[in-house]
């Protein structure tokens, strides 16, 4: 029986956190603020993946530190950070 590798790969979304609006528990970024890979602006994020990480100023993020939908990732809190801090969003697809 010949092996079949499963497909994975990832789509990686880059911003700021100066691009996100909503202060405290409301802070959140749309996908239309960040760009992908290849530069472009993004569009949505992927619908169907099989996990996200989050990275904010390169450090890996628990969990708990946010949620995403196809329009925006909402980071409670994020309203703190210095604007021109980097957040990173990686989806791995499968």
């Amino acid at each position: 029986m010949p092996i079949i590798k499963p497909f994975i790969a990832s789509r990686r979304f880059i911003s700021t956190a100066g691009s996100g609006t909503g202060t405290g528990a409301t802070f959140a970024i749309a996908a239309t603020a960040f760009t992908d890979d290849t530069g472009a602006t993004a569009t949505a994020f992927p619908s169907s993946f099989s996990y996200y990480n989050l990275y904010i100023n390169a450090v890996l993020q628990t969990a708990d530190t946010s949620s995403v939908t196809t329009t925006e990732i909402a980071i409670p809190g994020g309203d703190v950070l210095n604007p021109a801090t980097p957040i990173t969003v990686e989806f791995i697809v499968t």
